[in-house]
C-alpha cells in the first residue's frame, strides 16, 4: 500500500486511473480486445444504440476524433463482434460476457474491504471533479 498523502489531488486520481487501466489492459490482452473495442462492446452490450450514437458517445467519452472512433466501430464489425446495424454478434456477446466477468472479479479484488459509505463518497467526489473538468474544457 502506498504511503502517499491521502489528500485527494490530480496525482492520486491519475495514479488510480493508470493503475486500474493497466489491470484492465491485461484482461483485454488475454481476449485480444483493444480498449476502444471494449468500449464499443460495453456500450452496445448494455443498451440499444445506433451507429451514430455509438460513435458520438465513444468520441465524447474517449476524447477522441469521431472519424477515428468510427474506424474502430467499423473494425469491430469486420472482426465479427458487432453487426452492421450495431448489435453484438454471438462472438461479440461471448467476448462481452467474458470481459464483464473478468472486470467483476477485478472490481471485487480492488474494491473489496471498502465500505459502501467509502465507495459512495469516492464516487460522488470523482463525479463532481469530472463535471468541473468538463465545464473547464467546455469554456476553453
Amino acid at each position: 500500500m502506498s504511503t502517499a498523502p491521502t489528500t485527494l489531488n490530480g496525482r492520486i486520481i491519475g495514479e488510480a486511473e493508470r493503475s486500474t487501466r493497466a489491470v484492465l489492459e491485461l484482461l483485454l490482452a488475454r481476449t485480444s480486445t483493444s480498449f476502444e473495442q471494449w468500449v464499443a462492446l460495453n456500450l452496445t452490450g448494455t443498451e440499444s444504440v445506433t451507429r451514430d450514437a455509438l460513435v458520438a458517445r465513444m468520441a465524447s467519452g474517449l476524447r477522441a476524433d469521431p472519424a477515428t472512433v468510427a474506424a474502430v466501430v467499423d473494425a469491430a464489425v469486420r472482426a465479427g463482434l458487432l453487426t452492421g446495424d450495431i448489435a453484438l454478434t454471438a462472438e461479440g456477446r461471448r467476448r462481452f460476457e467474458d470481459i464483464r466477468a473478468g472486470i467483476d472479479a477485478i472490481t471485487a479484488r480492488l474494491y473489496g474491504g471498502l465500505s459502501e459509505e467509502e465507495l459512495a463518497t469516492a464516487g460522488r467526489v470523482l463525479l463532481l471533479v469530472t463535471d468541473r473538468a468538463k465545464t473547464e474544457l467546455a469554456a476553453a
